[in-house]
């Protein structure tokens, strides 16, 4: 968990300010429409008003500005009494609390809403601006979580002030397309937009920060009633985009409607004809969901990794080998499918903390030795840490039994599971799987295929490096094959993913399973292409 103490200024106040040509570009859409009124909700030190300067000659322009600093509000106010904008008001204060009053009493909307809201997590929110992000929510009724980010509720606000048939153009982080906490934010573009296109760069556009931005152009309803043509995701690599008016990407970027609106838009990263392969192959009646082959469960929770986790060299210094038992929870634990005798030997003499100590019995009936390494972690503060200072004794680690199958929850390529052929412990790093009727190693194989990797790439969330995250409920939403009368070499599958090549392992394990359902060669190879497309996006390859 991070917390508020270590977080940057910038962070804490979310001053990541627009490129002057991306905001003159998303401002020339949105005025396009010649609208008659223009909200800027977080206007830091006036971006989008030069923007808007740059784009029209139109003087008399309705502009309302806000800021919650008094010296970024100082230098937009200077703006626009340099441009001669006759009707700007730049409003020093919490954007969210004036937009909560305008929502609730109904008597303000604007054509035309342009911006970059600021990011910055609910948690590191003051409690004051805590208590006006979640009433956004409520006033929308929408489903609030903790989890969620400031840009969110300002993005609610914004679309719900502005009027039918208008145009909303913003600069957002990218994990809009993903992430679970935005997911009331995407269900309510989806009912009020009559279409939604993101601009998808390949590159990062804020310099010194990991944060992926995308460029959100959204056109509002006439009426409620309208149909809606979805979301679509245009995705280009450098800025020649610019030198295209955005009124011709957003007319030729095709939208996807209905699952798409109302869950994660990451299908909207592939094209319809793959789209409708996909929905083939997922409908053969020999592929299943997760949830109908296995249960998902986090791993060990220690609260003190450091203490519980050890190599080999402590278990022997403080004679701990009762105690002591095989682990795995990181990618170098275990790079193949097969966790055994031999992998965990190997990581001992690579000198992996690859040991979980269990340790249950009062403190008293401990032979010394295990006293001494249990008080030279209280020398640390470890008891005192919460997840150990709830239980007692605070070294006892609740919940540990292991099962056949593991996953790690975090996956460079694509995740896989492991067959835990010596039934050893994982940590809360990775997921504790158990079949519910298939051999946890056919499962492990039939697991390994381009079906499937899509479907992790599409459920799945990841952040600015790059890495796949998968949580127990995006787990069971995804589609594994499962031929009848299938052998598999699991043993040579484990060696070929060690060897490197995890595209040609799924070539070969597509061919061979999904040859057992019926389908082509080519229609196996063209999955593993639509992965490698997905993958490669979000590691920001060129795809």
């Amino acid at each position: 968990m991070k917390f508020k103490a270590d977080q940057t200024t910038q962070k804490l106040r979310g001053g990541y300010y627009t490129p002057q040509n991306l905001a003159d570009y998303v401002t020339k859409w949105v005025l396009n429409s010649k609208p008659q009124s223009i909200l800027e909700p977080s206007c830091g030190d006036g971006t989008f008003i030069t923007a808007i300067k740059n784009n029209t000659r139109k003087k008399t322009i309705n502009i309302d500005a806000f800021e919650l600093f008094d010296t970024e509000a100082n230098k937009t106010r200077e703006k626009c009494e340099n441009y001669n904008f006759k009707n700007a008001s730049v409003t020093e204060g919490d954007f969210l609390t004036w937009a909560n009053t305008a929502i609730y009493n109904g008597d303000k909307s604007y054509s035309g809403i342009l911006g970059n809201p600021p990011f910055i997590r609910y948690q590191f929110l003051e409690p004051e601006f805590q208590e006006q992000a979640e009433l956004v929510f409520k006033q929308l009724n929408l489903k609030f979580t903790k989890h969620t980010n400031a840009w969110v509720p300002f993005i609610l606000a914004s679309v719900k002030l502005l009027e039918a048939g208008g145009r909303f153009g913003m600069v957002i982080p990218s994990e809009i397309i993903h992430v679970m906490h935005a997911q009331s934010l995407r269900t309510f573009l989806g009912e009020n937009c009559s279409k939604l296109v993101i601009i998808d760069p390949q590159e990062i556009w804020f310099e010194n920060t990991l944060q992926g931005a995308v460029i959100l152009l959204a056109q509002k309803k006439n009426d409620i009633n309208e149909e809606s043509q979805g979301v679509g995701i245009k995705h280009v690599k450098g800025f020649e985009f610019l030198e295209t008016d955005p009124e011709i990407i957003f007319n030729e970027t095709i939208g996807i409607n209905g699952e798409t609106v109302s869950g994660k838009w990451t299908k909207a990263l592939l094209d319809n004809d793959e789209l409708v392969l996909i929905n083939k192959i997922r409908n053969h009646p020999n592929v299943h969901k997760f949830t109908d082959l296995a249960d998902v469960d986090v791993g060990i929770v220690t609260g003190a990794n450091k203490f519980f986790l050890v190599e080999r060299s402590v278990v022997d210094e403080f004679s701990l080998h009762d105690y002591a038992h095989p682990m795995f929870g990181k990618s170098q634990h275990c790079k193949g499918i097969i966790y055994d005798q031999n992998q965990h030997n190997s990581n001992e003499e690579n000198q992996l903390p690859t040991n979980f100590l269990y340790i249950e019995d009062e403190f008293e009936s401990l032979p010394s030795n295990v006293q001494r390494y249990i008080k030279s972690g209280e020398s640390e503060g470890l008891h005192e840490r919460y997840k150990c200072r709830i239980r007692k004794p605070w070294y006892k680690v609740p919940s540990v039994y292991s099962r056949s199958l593991g996953m790690l929850k975090r996956s460079h390529d694509t995740p896989r599971l492991i067959f835990n052929e010596i039934e050893a412990y994982t940590t809360d790093t990775a997921y504790r799987i158990t079949s519910l009727g298939t051999e946890p190693s056919l499962l492990a194989c039939s697991f390994l295929n381009p079906l499937t990797a899509i479907c992790a790439e599409l459920e799945g969330r990841y952040y600015g490096g790059g890495v796949l995250e998968l949580v127990p409920s995006e787990i069971e939403k995804l589609y594994i094959p499962l031929p009848d009368n299938i052998e598999f070499d699991i043993k040579n599958i484990d060696q070929q993913i060690r060897n490197g090549n995890i595209k040609e392992v799924l070539k070969s394990q597509g061919r061979l399973i999904f040859g057992a359902l019926g389908f082509t060669q080519d229609e196996s190879d063209r999955l593993v292409l639509i992965w490698e497309k997905l993958k490669h996006r979000r590691q920001r390859k060129d795809h």
